[in-house]
């Protein structure tokens, strides 16, 4: 284990989506120190083969470990289905968590009726990682697994509160039966948290992976003596391509504006 409790924490994604995360993981810890890499170049990995994400992901990780991290968080659903077992044991001595198996417990726990409906992207989807996780938590659950690919592009686009996006949400609700629980099971969509609550009413749990992530994140951390003491916590952003939209969409998913200076074009061919 890494003794440097100061150290940054490593998270990355295909995107901008992980941002949503990152904003969860300052607030709960907010002495740590954070490089995100956004994989911009490539995105979406949603509607890629599992065994091409796996291969990205791998990359990421590696770029982010050369920058000296002393634990890793994937962000994103995608590549935490086709790559989280992989960079766990590609990294035995780092803490390494992805955002799958902290959304399906919250959403095992929160839900009355053991019924839930997960929005992710196809792979993710077509993975079944959701409901294997779900089913751990609680045997008696029934899950619906619903893709909603166009979200993705939307949330890029920072398209997140007009008629595209309200048309959108509720074509892929449509399927909605009986759930009392819904994963948002794609760093992408807590974007469109608020209007997803508007559309269900209050009875409806929405289940955020971010939050979970944090707070799966910061006992990780406590059990293995790694936080942060430092009083002084520092954020750096990497991405693959676009930083001018990366810097104009990435305050929706962060809650504040992006200073250019903290973000850098990398290369990770």
């Amino acid at each position: 284990m890494n003794n440097n409790n100061n150290l940054a924490i490593g998270v990355f994604d295909s995107g901008m989506g992980g941002l949503s995360v990152l904003r969860a993981l300052r607030q709960t810890l907010p002495l740590e120190s954070f490089i995100y890499l956004g994989d911009m170049a490539r995105l979406p990995y949603g509607t890629k083969t599992p065994e091409t994400v796996k291969q990205y992901a791998i990359q990421m990780a590696r770029l982010l470990v050369e920058r000296e991290i002393k634990a890793l968080v994937v962000a994103c659903n995608t590549a935490t289905t086709a790559a989280l077992p992989y960079l766990t044991s590609m990294l035995p001595d780092m803490p390494v968590i992805g955002v799958v198996e902290p959304g399906a417990s919250r959403a095992a726990s929160v839900s009355k009726n053991q019924q839930i409906f997960v929005m992710a992207t196809e792979t993710t989807i077509a993975s079944a990682a959701y409901q294997k996780n779900i089913v751990k938590f609680s045997p008696e659950a029934k899950i619906h697994g619903q893709a909603c690919n166009l979200l993705v592009a939307l949330a890029e686009e920072g398209m997140v509160d007009n008629d595209i996006a309200l048309a959108t949400l509720k074509h892929y609700l449509q399927s909605i039966k009986e759930q009392d629980t819904v994963v948002l099971g794609c760093t992408h969509f807590p974007i469109f948290k608020d209007t997803l609550q508007k559309l269900l009413g209050p009875s409806i749990h929405i289940v955020d992976s971010g939050e979970t992530t944090a707070d799966a994140l910061l006992d990780k951390l406590s059990a293995n003596q790694l936080l942060s003491t430092h009083q002084t916590p520092t954020v750096q952003y990497l991405v693959t391509d676009s930083i001018e939209r990366f810097k104009k969409v990435g305050p929706l998913f962060l809650g504040h504006a992006l200073d250019e200076a903290l973000i850098e074009l990398v290369d990770i061919c």
